[in-house]
């Protein structure tokens, strides 16, 4: 996506991320309905938590929002790319 690589269930530490992309720090998350139950979403919190102890940025996304809109939803991703890239240049 505008030229930046990302793997698909990428191991970091003890938490495999969705979609990462190593150049920029970013993992992306899609969640689905089971993400709202209070035990996964305790989960989650910690997932998250760890990714920003190791300098991982990461956005989430629920399957509704990938469902719906998409096109919001890649436009999200792009934004977060620019305004990632403007930190690694």
């Amino acid at each position: 996506m505008l030229g930046y690589d990302f793997h698909r269930q990428k191991p970091i530490g003890n938490y495999i991320y969705d979609f990462f992309c190593y150049e920029l720090m970013l993992a992306i998350e899609l969640d689905g309905i089971t993400h709202q139950f209070e035990e996964t979403y305790l989960k989650d919190v910690a997932k998250e938590n760890y990714a920003n102890s190791v300098g991982v940025h990461l956005i989430r996304f629920s399957d509704n929002e990938v469902m719906k809109d998409i096109e919001g939803v890649i436009r999200s991703i792009e934004n977060k790319i620019y305004l990632l890239s403007l930190i690694h240049i």
